[in-house]
């Protein structure tokens, strides 16, 4: 970047200096042809370059750096002045018709020509020697870089081989023993590329603590919510066996007084909503009881897909109650494994009802099913059910297993509880994910046993 302005510094100098002798010899000629034939278009002429010479003059001053410089421009700057004075003077005395003294005054003036010439040509002189020099000394420089990088890549080559010298001893070495000590015990699949297999050795090591550790955090939670849930179903069994006998003694009461009794109307209507709020009561007792004892499952080995078709044709009516259409995604029966057909069609019925609850007429609920992995050698059928429906808030959405958690005016709160028992007894998960807004999906795991 230095050397750029310095020889463009140098270039714009030189060609300064002969524009400005240009200049000078353009103003003399034209004088001259004003002398032969008097026409003032050749003093125009004069004027343009007059304004030429000193415009390339203000240049020359602006870049110039060395005392030798400065003083050779003040002196053409000053050998000018005087030219143009006298110049203009010969010019008045032709014009005048003295042209003998214009003569004799043209001679002096022709003394001031040749020292401006002279010192342009002397200024243009000192800028290209100096642009020669500057080149000269750029090519030395170039040809000591050209060394440096020589010498520099031997280095480099030298230092290279060193480096993979000691990256074999001391590193590549140790991790090749290392990659062998690997496949003994993991039995990872040999590489010609050690890093390679130690890579994949540690990845397995990551990707199986990661999913232990899942597993752990899902036991953890499986079990607190189990824990739980068996001690709010004890206090619900006592407390439903202590409200059913007195229920029952009701029940059998109202029943009787119907059959002996003449009601009006009004009476009939009072006696039909009774009758309805006890039989209400009665089925939240039930609810309690179901809830409080563990589901006894009666196991059959049977494709889930079964389960899942018979759920449907079962609440085929009550979906069109609703206004609900389903779209069931099946690529193949899902494997067969060993489930409570029973038990397993109240989950779907119980979550497929919550959906048509929480969703518009004209909605869609999606069943999707599929077969997958939670590790290599555990395989499992997925159900996911997914509506469109109002969603469930982030606040909610850790409570809707809980027992008695309910967002509905006339729920109990225990549907999805006692769902959540039923696929906690086959040895798989009932999870839940969803977005205020965005609708709900329910994923049912279930894990594929042979025995």
């Amino acid at each position: 970047m230095i050397f750029y302005e310095v020889v463009n510094n140098n270039i714009v100098l030189f060609q300064s200096a002969e524009a400005l002798g240009t200049s000078l010899v353009n103003q003399k000629g034209f004088v001259s042809y004003y002398l032969l034939d008097g026409n003032p278009a050749w003093l125009n002429e004069l004027d343009r370059y007059r304004q030429f010479f000193n415009k390339h003059l203000v240049t020359i001053k602006s870049l110039l750096k060395e005392d030798w410089e400065k003083n050779t421009v003040s002196r053409i700057e000053f050998q000018y002045e005087n030219y143009v004075i006298n110049k203009d003077k010969v010019l008045a005395f032709y014009q005048a018709g003295e042209k003998d003294k214009g003569a004799l005054l043209h001679k002096e003036v022709r003394k001031y020509f040749s020292k401006i010439m002279a010192s342009c040509e002397q200024l243009k002189l000192f800028h290209k020697n100096k642009i020669e020099d500057s080149i000269k000394i750029s090519r030395s420089e170039s040809n000591h870089l050209r060394y440096i990088a020589v010498l520099a890549i031997i280095t480099v080559i030298a230092l290279n081989l060193l480096v993979n010298y000691i990256f074999e001893r001391h590193i590549l070495g140790p991790i090749r023993k290392l990659a062998t000590e690997a496949d003994r015990i993991g039995g990872i699949k040999p590489s010609s590329n050690e890093v390679t297999m130690l890579k994949e050795s540690v990845h397995g090591l990551i990707e199986s603590a990661n999913q232990t550790h899942q597993e752990l955090k899902q036991s953890r939670e499986t079990m607190m919510l189990s824990e739980k849930m068996a001690l709010l179903g004890k206090l619900a069994a006592g407390t439903a066996h202590s409200i059913r006998n007195p229920l029952t003694s009701v029940k059998m009461r109202l029943f009787s007084l119907n059959r002996s009794c003449d009601f009006n109307k009004h009476q009939d209507e009072d006696f039909h909503v009774i009758s309805s709020e006890i039989n209400q009561i009665n089925q939240i007792v039930e609810n309690f009881l179901e809830f409080a004892r563990p589901p006894k499952l009666k196991m059959k080995k049977m494709s889930p897909s079964i389960v899942v078709d018979s759920a449907l044709y079962l609440l085929e009516q009550r979906l069109k109650s609703y206004n609900v259409t389903t779209r069931l995604i099946r690529h193949h029966l899902l494997a067969e494994t060993f489930v409570d057909p029973e038990q397993l069609k109240e989950v779907m019925v119980n979550i497929i009802i919550n959906a048509c609850e929480a969703m518009d007429k004209g909605r869609m609920i999606i069943i999707h099913e599929e077969e997958n992995h939670v590790d290599p050698e555990k395989k499992v059928d997925i159900i996911r059910i997914i509506d469109e429906g109002t969603g469930i808030s982030q606040e909610d959405l850790g409570k809707v297993f809980n027992p008695f958690f309910t967002t509905k005016d006339e729920g109990t709160g225990l549907g999805l509880s006692i769902a959540f028992n039923i696929i906690n007894e086959h040895g798989g998960w009932l999870n839940v994910s969803s977005e205020e807004g965005r609708g709900a999906s329910f994923v049912i795991t279930l894990p594929i046993k042979d025995f």
